[in-house]
């Protein structure tokens, strides 16, 4: 009986920590009365503590969508939207990328415009191009419903 308890008690425990582990949402959202079409030019602000090139990413794959992107910490004079990010990072035998946040922003009063979020766990992580992709194609897909 004592054997048939710890067993079942070491099943529920890997059963938990298995299941806990692969862990995936994107999620989108955009400001009804915004035309993200009509912008042509952005700017990626980076971030200060950003040594893995997230905004490179994000200017490459906004300008590879037709827009004229900057990136840096200083703002150019005119853009017409300003683009910031969160990345949040785990380590796991390497360190991967847990979550990154891209807000679209009217560079005037940094009013959000759009915002995207992709989350992936260990087992079901990405590279930091995919979640780059993942959150700018949710932005782009819900700006056009």
């Amino acid at each position: 009986m004592k054997k048939t308890a710890l067993l079942l008690a070491a099943l529920t425990t890997v059963a938990a920590t298995t299941t806990g582990c692969a862990i995936n949402r994107a999620t989108a959202t955009v400001d009804p009365s915004v035309n993200l079409g009509s912008l042509k030019a952005m700017h990626v602000a980076k971030q200060p503590k950003d040594d893995n090139g997230i905004n490179v990413l994000i200017a490459e794959k906004l300008r590879s969508r037709g827009y004229s992107v900057t990136t840096g910490s200083e703002k150019p004079s005119a853009p017409d939207a300003v683009v910031t990010y969160i990345d949040r990072w785990r380590w796991d035998i390497t360190m991967y990328m847990l979550e990154l946040t891209i807000t679209i922003r009217d560079p005037g009063n940094e009013y959000p415009l759009a915002s995207g979020k992709s989350y992936h766990t260990s087992l079901t992580r990405m590279s930091p191009s995919e979640m780059v992709d993942e959150v700018l194609n949710n932005i782009f897909k819900e700006a056009g419903k």
